[in-house]
């Protein structure tokens, strides 16, 4: 079967058990401020599973496309070095709202994947919560599954839940055995090792309570199913292939990359990792991009410009000729356009800004490289195997070059990064910055301050008015770019306009509150950058403050007043 027929047939199978086909939902969530990025398939219902947004059905099935690379689920630093690891995937998955539970979700999984994947049934196994009896039952009952491949499982592996309080219940994982070729060794078995050989490919969330503060779990009045199975797996189980890098949806995307490498995949594991990488990082690139996501320094920008850098700096193993990651994004469209289509609708964009991205970052990268090599070049000759953290903290305070690029170099070359090190020279510049820097003439802009160089300059409102409305359109906690920043937490803000003054000319910075729904920042300075980018810095008093959050802005108005009057009487 092809991924398209695989993928077809799921949702037609539950289309003819009553289930509505529903789209998938952009890869930026629409109204949750809690995620980066859409990351399973229940995220477009998460408010319907909350009673909050009813909808005309209650079963539904989808192909989610998902990305897992930034925050709680990150996957980037794994891409490229296994079989399954993704920065970019389909969930398929079916949902369940008060309708049918556990004993509906598991007859139609077993019946899709007996009688329409033919996946072999004395291959298949079931995790099951250790104290979920019920579903045990109906997996010897339904399945004929003996209780020897029924497997308990503690609740760090086979408990679901939304967050520390809401809806949550046990799961069911279902497996398949994939030979003794692909055990690891005597101790081979599910839930005691990491290995592909009992692969996780479907697994069955049984939501059935609400979880108070308190932590009591009182049973939800209509108990719900969430499921979730990778496409991409899914594919090289029935494809018969060993690594999803071998199915039929990156497959072509690696031969295009064989064809502009002029070298072939599969020749050793070490090879392959470039192939991978690139492979992986163009799809999370083409499908983020169209979903409106441009790389920056910011969010889900900040997250997309790593994936693009790691994917260019792979580029450079295979001597890729520059510009390429554009190329290998188009041909991710040819691949999936026709059940995509904004990736075709959005080609010339994605051209643009990849291409873009790749010819400005060219010089930090080659800089940065011949530093490094220079540097493992005097490790090897003195028998070293630690690259102390300064030279990593060197190379990404002054040239920029990115940590995780140092780890991957450090990884192939079968050394190791003082990360004890590197972050202690990061604190001590947070520190420095956070104490003495005040944008004097002649000093240089801390990194995170360079990184921001080319941003529009914030449009000022404190000519006319001491309050305003605008948007967070970045964050910065401990001199890095962050998605949200919580009480107690000293942050530097960043709007699109603003009634604070920022230090220049010998007036000092306008302060004040920041504040929007449920969260207020006090601002005890602002500063005004070379490029005339505002920087409030201040404390989030209460709540959490999220990018993209709307916000009002109000400068002490007192302290305006006497700061223009002090300054005034300096120049008379």
């Amino acid at each position: 079967m092809t991924s398209r027929e695989i993928r077809e047939t799921f949702l037609r199978f539950f289309a003819s058990h009553g289930h509505t086909r529903v789209a998938s939902s952009s890869l930026v969530p629409a109204g949750d401020p809690t995620l980066l990025f859409t990351n399973a398939g229940m995220v477009q219902f998460k408010k319907v599973f909350l009673g909050e947004d009813p909808r005309p059905y209650t079963r539904a099935a989808s192909s989610q496309k998902c990305v897992r690379a930034g925050g709680k689920h990150n996957d980037l630093e794994n891409v490229g070095f296994t079989a399954r690891h993704h920065t970019f995937f389909e969930m398929l998955g079916n949902f369940s709202f008060g309708d049918y539970f556990k004993e509906g979700a598991i007859e139609m999984a077993w019946e899709l994947l007996t009688r329409h994947y033919h996946l072999p049934a004395d291959r298949l196994y079931a995790t099951v919560f250790h104290e979920d009896e019920a579903a045990a039952r109906l997996w010897e009952k339904i399945a004929g599954l003996p209780p020897a491949r029924i497997i308990g499982m503690g609740e760090k592996d086979n408990f679901w839940a939304m967050g520390d309080t809401g809806p949550c219940g046990p799961c069911s994982e279902i497996l398949i055995d994939q030979g003794e070729d692909m055990s690891c060794g005597p101790d081979c078995g599910i839930g005691q090792c990491e290995c592909d050989r009992y692969l996780e490919i479907w697994n069955l969330v049984f939501m059935q309570f609400n979880r108070t503060a308190d932590g009591v779990l009182n049973p939800l009045p209509k108990p719900s199913i969430d499921t979730g199975m990778g496409l991409e797996r899914l594919c090289a189980v029935i494809q018969g292939v060993k690594s999803n890098f071998d199915c039929d949806l990156l497959r072509p995307v690696i031969a295009g990359l064989e064809s502009l490498a002029g070298q072939a995949y599969g020749a050793s594991e070490q090879q392959n990792v470039p192939f991978r990488v690139i492979a992986d990082h163009s799809r999370a690139t083409a499908f983020l991009i169209a979903d409106g996501v441009l790389p920056s320094n910011e969010g889900r920008g900040y997250v997309l410009r790593r994936i693009m850098r790691r994917a260019i700096r792979f580029g450079r193993l295979l001597n890729l000729p520059t510009p390429f990651l554009s190329r290998v994004c188009d041909r991710v469209a040819e691949v999936m356009g026709e059940f995509y289509p904004e990736l075709v609708n959005t080609r010339h964009i994605m051209t643009q800004v990849v291409t873009g991205e790749e010819e400005r970052f060219a010089d930090t990268l080659d800089h940065g490289l011949k530093l490094l090599g220079e540097e493992l070049g005097y490790l090897k000759a003195h028998s070293q195997k630690i690259l102390p953290g300064e030279v990593a903290f060197k190379l990404y305070d002054t040239y920029g070059f990115p940590l995780d690029l140092v780890q991957d170099t450090l990884r192939e070359e079968g050394l190791v990064l003082d990360l004890e090190g590197f972050e202690a020279h990061m604190r001590t510049q947070r520190e420095a910055s956070r104490q003495s820097w005040k944008g004097g003439p002649g000093e240089e802009l801390p990194l995170v301050y360079q990184e921001l160089a080319e941003w529009p300059a914030t449009q000022f409102l404190g000519y006319d008015a001491l309050e305003g409305d605008s948007d967070i359109l970045a964050l910065i906690v401990e001199s890095g770019h962050n998605a949200q920043a919580e009480a107690g937490e000293e942050v530097e803000v960043i709007t699109g306009a603003t009634p604070f003054y920022g230090e220049s000319g010998g007036q000092v910075g306008d302060t004040g509150l920041i504040s929007g729904d449920g969260w207020r920042i006090r601002v005890a300075n602002t500063q005004k950058l070379p490029n005339d980018l505002m920087v409030h810095q201040g404390k989030v008093e209460a709540g959490v403050v999220r990018v993209n959050d709307p916000a009002h802005l109000e400068v002490d108005a007192e302290r305006r007043r006497r700061i223009m009057a002090h300054h005034t009487a300096t120049h008379l």
